[in-house]
């Protein structure tokens, strides 16, 4: 099954530039959580994108300058904790007008006035996102936006989100991954991406796709962020939600197992991931 999804990766042709491989805007990142909004981007520049630009708050914008080489950067209107404020609205949908996809969440922080422009950037947006992390804390309470978007919806959540998002045990969600993933991913009309071993992405018909990639040197700080930059990526290329996400989870895993076996689980952290990236994508086409 996974073969099929794959075979959609866009072939690169001789005569391109990098208008025609995507262009995502990642939305990420407070003080004390740039690394995340680095690993989304890098992501996205790693799975192919021909363009990346990261949003963040404008104090920190001189930090990411540094930290991203090949993407470039906007500095937003932020608030007094340094997270990005509820006021960066309007420029941050001017600005994705320009844009194919939007990765929304990476250390984004839960402030308050950062949760509120979230829901606000959910109505408005008529771009896919790929909305994870502290994205996902907005929609506590909030779900049924997600039935008023016009344009394709993916979440990523861990199994403590999901339990946020519907009200269930953690343990409930364990159990009963696929048939909770389909049923949300159904009634919300998005792609939902359940994380964890055993990874489910359910499309917004009810169908599931179970991966059988990753390993438990995996769970650590920031994989999150690579997978949200992976999928973004994909999806800004063509492809759509539900296979771009099966592709993203696919490949994401393959880089970790690859970095298992050259470095052992115990020791292993997102950069490594991104490091294995290309061998993992090399070796799938």
């Amino acid at each position: 099954m996974v073969k099929e999804h794959l075979s959609k990766i866009p072939a690169r042709k001789e005569d391109t530039h990098k208008g025609d491989f995507g262009h995502v805007f990642v939305l990420a990142g407070s003080r004390g959580m740039t690394g995340a909004a680095y690993l989304a981007s890098q992501a996205a520049l790693f799975s192919g994108s021909g363009l990346v630009t990261c949003g963040v708050p404008s104090s920190l914008n001189p930090v990411m300058e540094v930290k991203l080489t090949e993407a470039m950067t906007i500095a937003l209107p932020e608030t007094k904790d340094a997270s990005i404020a509820r006021s960066a609205e309007k420029e941050i949908v001017r600005f994705a007008k320009k844009t194919d996809v939007m990765a929304m969440g990476p250390g984004l922080s839960t402030h308050p006035d950062t949760g509120k422009l979230v829901l606000k950037l959910l109505e408005k947006m008529d771009k896919p996102v790929v909305l994870d992390a502290d994205g996902l804390s907005a929609l506590y309470g909030n779900c049924d936006i997600l039935k008023k978007r016009k344009a394709p919806t993916i979440l990523t959540p861990h199994p403590g989100e999901m339990s946020r998002l519907i009200a269930k045990e953690i343990n409930v969600i364990r159990r009963r991954r696929e048939k909770i993933a389909g049923a949300f991913a159904k009634k919300y009309g998005v792609t939902l991406v359940l994380k964890g071993s055993g990874t489910v992405v359910a499309a917004s018909d009810g169908s599931t796709y179970t991966n059988r990639t990753g390993n438990s040197g995996m769970s650590t700080a920031g994989t999150g962020d690579v997978l949200t930059g992976m999928i973004a990526s994909f999806v800004g290329q063509g492809i759509s939600p539900y296979s771009a996400a099966v592709i993203g989870v696919y490949l994401h895993g393959l880089a970790g197992d690859i970095a298992s076996r050259e470095k052992g689980q115990f020791s292993m952290v997102a950069g490594d991931l991104l490091g294995k990236l290309p061998q993992a994508i090399r070796e799938t086409l």
